[in-house]
């Protein structure tokens, strides 16, 4: 069952995070210091930032090595056995860095942390890629995700329908409260931002509409 996060309860205003400052911040909105709340696809074409994981999350969540872990905890792993499906993507975080490309590519594990993501690149299921804020102009280290449901290798792995808001709320759904791996354990708090992406599907990518939100996650070691 999906959240049904509300935007009474949940919502949270993109500048008063950004008037945290840098170092500080839960994020800085890249829009503000011209960057985007979309990746950089084909064709001119975007895919939505719709998971941030906060700047104010444990240090050590927030580091490649720490965010893979963390990662694996909520149920995604490396690439089956290492193999880069697709092409890499970038996105301008408004950060100072411009355009830099993804850190890391994850697909679901189905619960096997070693062998998952075949499943998932034959099967279909959740995918992300990583991008993390910590250039001159916004140094937060916030991760930003771009999640989607995709369909199996005999699909091309195309975006499955409604797959870039789907994605988003499995990821949440899989994040929220406790999980662990390898030893650390994770406690989740999931917040909404409403409005930081347009609505519809002007200028996504496989011109599938989106809701405009994505989802805030402050992850504090245990």
């Amino acid at each position: 069952m999906l959240f049904a996060f509300t935007a009474a309860s949940l919502a949270i205003g993109v500048a008063a995070v950004a008037a945290q400052g840098g170092g500080n911040a839960s994020f800085v909105d890249p829009t503000t210091q011209g960057g985007s709340f979309f990746l950089m696809a084909t064709d001119g074409l975007g895919e939505p930032l719709n998971v941030v994981i906060s700047g104010l999350s444990s240090p050590e969540v927030l580091t490649d090595t720490g965010f893979l872990n963390y990662a694996r905890a909520v149920g995604f792993t490396t690439e089956c056995f290492s193999l880069t499906l697709g092409t890499l993507f970038t996105a301008n975080l408004g950060d100072g860095n411009g355009p830099q490309n993804q850190t890391m590519e994850l697909r679901e594990s189905f619960g096997n942390a070693m062998f998952g993501a075949c499943i998932e690149m034959f099967l279909g299921g959740n995918h992300l890629r990583m991008f993390r804020q910590d250039g001159p102009q916004a140094n937060t280290s916030a991760l930003f995700l771009a999640t989607s449901a995709e369909e199996g290798l005999f699909q091309n792995h195309t975006i499955s329908a409604d797959g870039y808001d789907v994605g988003r709320n499995i990821f949440a759904n899989m994040a929220a409260g406790m999980t662990q791996f390898n030893g650390t354990s994770y406690n989740t708090t999931v917040q909404n931002l409403t409005g930081v992406l347009p609505v519809g599907s002007q200028g996504v990518n496989h011109g599938i509409a989106i809701d405009g939100n994505a989802f805030l996650l402050t992850v504090t070691t245990v």
